[in-house]
């Protein structure tokens, strides 16, 4: 409860928390000292199915002690441990911390595991059958909620085994961003290009250097108007891996959608993609490992060559 904007919440929460513990045993209190009214055959007068009758027993005295160890425990639960408000008990326990040491000592266990990876080239450890079952397992604990347990990914998520790469498919690269985070910005550019018409002809010009269904006259007049996105993208359209911005020339994978519709959306309206950076939540050890485990997914292939080329 630290992220509580207000004292007011936490002493809030407090009160609520005491209170309903101080009245279960103001209620246990009352019910040991006034009893329920009954007849002289120690009945309470109710009656079910003609001959059932209600009596009237005091509770077990075990059952009472219970009662009273349970409120006795609340007490001291919420005095040594977090439960009142923004209080962190005697103990300062918390989920975090009980978070953190048991990454720790995980860590630690692992660590000769992981000590004789490190040394490793990426293109070396991406071969080995037990760094790979480890990558694999650091993957789907952690990439494939975005990028898919194929890594094949998802519109807006990119494809990891495609060796079509918007900050760069070598090993550092992928090292990198798996540390940092990367994050892409595509803005809005309709206004630059100037109007609608104009709009049409840049993504007929962009889907032909991808080699895709377009429309030819179009087109050549939108390779005029391309100039205002060669600054991130190149003259020609071969990208920039230095800033995330996809080729066009020969592009196969297009992260946001296909076709001319798509590619006006995004000049229209622009996007953000962020990767988030793993760095403190995983090791350098394991990122190293899960970076040869994503280089290995394009580029351990039939016919493809070390440098992830056909």
């Amino acid at each position: 409860m630290s992220d509580f904007i207000s004292d007011f919440w936490s002493h809030y929460v407090t009160v609520i928390t005491v209170v309903s513990i101080l009245a279960c045993l103001l209620l246990l209190w009352r019910t040991a000292r006034r009893g329920a009214p009954m007849s002289d055959d120690n009945t309470t007068g109710h009656v079910w199915d003609e001959d059932l009758r209600e009596m009237n027993n005091p509770m077990p005295r075990w059952w009472m002690g219970l009662f009273l160890i349970t409120i006795v425990f609340g007490f001291v639960y919420l005095a040594l441990y977090p439960g009142l408000g923004k209080s962190v008990g005697q103990w300062g326990w918390s989920s975090r911390g009980a978070y953190d040491t048991e990454v720790a000592k995980a860590n630690e266990e692992l660590a000769p595991i992981y000590s004789g990876f490190a040394a490793m080239p990426i293109p070396e450890l991406s071969r080995s059958p037990q760094a790979m079952a480890i990558g694999e397992r650091l993957f789907m604990n952690n990439c494939a909620q975005c990028h898919g347990s194929d890594a094949h990914g998802s519109k807006g998520f990119p494809n990891l085994t495609d060796n079509e790469w918007l900050w760069g498919g070598s090993p550092e690269q992928i090292e990198q961003t798996i540390t940092h985070g990367r994050t892409g910005v595509m803005t809005p550019m309709a206004e630059q290009l100037g109007s609608a018409e104009d709009v049409q002809n840049v993504a007929n010009y962009v889907l032909s250097l991808a080699g895709e269904p377009h429309d030819s006259v179009r087109a050549k007049l939108g390779e005029a108007k391309f100039t205002v996105c060669a600054a991130c993208h190149g003259p020609g359209g071969e990208g920039n891996e230095l800033i995330g911005a996809p080729r066009f020339i020969g592009r196969k994978s297009w992260l946001h959608g296909y076709g001319l519709d798509a590619v006006i959306s995004q000049i229209n309206t622009g996007k953000t993609n962020e990767m988030p950076a793993q760095e403190g939540k995983l090791s350098p050890q394991q990122i190293h490992v899960l970076a040869a485990y994503v280089w290995g997914l394009s580029n351990n292939k039939p016919g493809v060559g070390a440098a992830g080329t056909p």
